[in-house]
């Protein structure tokens, strides 16, 4: 089973890292921790996004197209960073989002989303 594991943003995501010695130790945390995964035989595909303030939206309705440039409201809604996961279920997915580190300076949340697998549409 895939699945994308989406690291939320938060006020401080959105203002951009700088690097500190709190930013330094959780990136090197965070690269332990996948190590673990890439060990284990999980770990597809993993990075962090810059904020939505270097972003832009695409808007569809109908053949009409709108940009809209970021900073993007709603920052509880914004995507920060995300791994793509080949895990055996869900349940092994929640074990390992459990055991990684915060992956910011305070209060966050990891969203765990499974892809459409061909199964799916037959």
């Amino acid at each position: 089973m895939r699945v994308m594991v989406l690291v939320k943003a938060t006020e401080d995501s959105e203002k951009g890292f700088f690097p500190t010695a709190e930013t330094q130790a959780m990136m090197e945390a965070m690269g332990k921790f996948n190590e673990e995964l890439r060990d284990a035989g999980i770990l597809r595909e993993a990075d962090g996004l810059k904020p939505s303030s270097a972003g832009k939206r695409v808007a569809f309705n109908g053949s009409g197209r709108t940009v809209i440039d970021g900073p993007f409201a709603e920052t509880r809604e914004l995507v920060a960073g995300f791994w793509l996961w080949d895990v055996k279920d869900m349940d092994e997915a929640v074990a390992w989002v459990k055991r990684c580190p915060n992956p910011m300076p305070g209060p966050s949340e990891i969203e765990i989303r499974p892809l459409y697998e061909m199964a799916d549409w037959q």
